[in-house]
């Protein structure tokens, strides 16, 4: 059975009824046997650096930006996006590119990780590069030593947000994805695929999930190594990310091409998260504190071009996938994700100094849900109340109710 042919779950009979009339009766409850696609163990890319960095109107310095990078990977990132090779007069805010790149590249960076049991060849650096001049620019960086493992291009499946970011029509962009992507295979370096837009578009409103079905087989075609699915202004809800994802996994079962973009207008990412879960999807990306959103058009004292006028009213109330919150709603799950959970949370907290405000995890105020509770949260008296009671110690009912409850006609399944 294919997920074309959705599950349909009625909760107050327990059961599924399936395509041509056919019914299971549901007595399961265990979460991977009802949805058998759901991983057990994750890959959880990290993109603070670039993506959140980018939104902000002030210059994060060059060491922060090496700082996060290297804390990141020493918690247990293996898949990060740190800068952007794209004209820096447009973003300036990663002028420094070069500068981060070399450091991660660098005798210092490999003997820091080999003091911390991390190799530096699991680890996977991208850099964003939207036009065929910054994959040229990376593929010198490549030739220096200094170049990332994988650079990322992007289309929007509605031609208005496409043309807004990369300046092109969709036809003629993907014929430069076409030339990039010869380009980086001749040079060792991977391309990822962004499809944008999926689930809808901030300039044009609706769009088509089969468009962006038909967009990522194009960008496999042409030689793309995996694919970024990407909600750029918070317009997906759980069930059409459900759809979409089992729509893209019916077409192109190899999950390890699939990674999950999530960003946040609305509160409800980590909706998309379960579901994206749920249909099987086994890769995601995120910015530490939700940090992130459109690139900023103003830097410091000066306006900058960035992509233009904001899709938003208010800044503080965009971002992405907030990666403390993903990761302990994963963790919390019993999902095998590879990360130090109580680092990631330290360094959202630091992340907070460096930006100089409250970003938008809750998971760095009131951390990870502990098994074992808060005995000094316990009122003083429970025990000698019990005894004066008559009650057992944990004696939960009354004693001369039977042992079990009896429930009343009308609430009956």
């Amino acid at each position: 059975m294919t997920y074309e042919s959705y599950i349909r779950l009625n909760r107050a009979n327990r059961k599924i009824n399936l395509e041509g009339g056919q019914t299971i009766i549901m007595t399961e409850y265990d979460y991977w046997k009802i949805f058998p696609r759901m991983p057990k163990k994750v890959t959880l890319g990290d993109i603070t650096v670039r993506d959140g960095f980018q939104h902000l109107e002030k210059f994060i310095s060059t060491r922060a930006k090496i700082f996060y990078a290297e804390e990141m990977i020493f918690a247990g990132c293996r898949n990060i996006e740190v800068t952007n090779l794209g004209n820096p007069y447009l973003m300036p805010q990663f002028s420094d590119a070069e500068e981060v790149l070399a450091h991660l590249r660098s005798d210092r960076f490999k003997t820091r990780c080999q003091k911390r049991g991390v190799n530096p060849e699991d680890i996977t650096i991208t850099a964003v590069t939207i036009r065929e001049p910054s994959v040229d620019r990376a593929i010198e960086l490549v030739q220096k030593g200094v170049g990332p493992d994988r650079c990322l291009m992007m289309v929007s499946t509605e031609e208005e947000h496409h043309f807004a970011n990369s300046g092109l029509t969709l036809p003629a962009y993907w014929k430069e994805c076409e030339r990039a992507i010869r380009k980086c295979r001749d040079a060792g370096l991977k391309m990822c695929g962004t499809v944008s837009t999926i689930w809808g578009s901030p300039i044009a409103g609706a769009t088509e999930l089969k468009d962006a079905v038909e967009f990522t087989k194009r960008w496999l075609e042409i030689g793309a190594t995996d694919i970024e699915h990407a909600d750029h202004d918070g317009s997906a809800s759980a069930p059409e990310v459900f759809r979409y994802f089992s729509m893209i996994l019916d077409e192109i079962p190899d999950t390890s091409v699939h990674i999950a973009h999530f960003h946040e207008t609305k509160r409800v990412a980590s909706a998309s998260i379960l579901a994206a879960l749920h249909a099987g999807i086994c890769h995601f990306e995120g910015t530490l504190g939700g940090l992130g959103g459109q690139p900023a058009n103003f830097l410091d004292d000066c306006p900058v071009p960035g992509t233009g006028e904001y899709y938003y009213e208010d800044p503080r109330y965009v971002g992405l996938t907030c990666f403390e919150d993903m990761l302990v709603q994963l963790d919390e799950m019993g999902i095998e994700h590879g990360y130090n959970v109580d680092r990631v949370l330290w360094l959202g907290r630091q992340l907070e100094r460096t930006v100089g405000q409250r970003l938008r995890s809750e998971a760095v105020i009131n951390g990870r849900t502990l098994k074992e509770g808060h005995p000094k949260f316990a009122r003083p008296g429970l025990a000698k109340l019990k005894e004066k009671f008559g009650e057992d110690a944990g004696q939960l009912l009354p004693k001369e109710w039977a042992d079990k409850p009896v429930l009343p006609e009308q609430y009956r399944p």
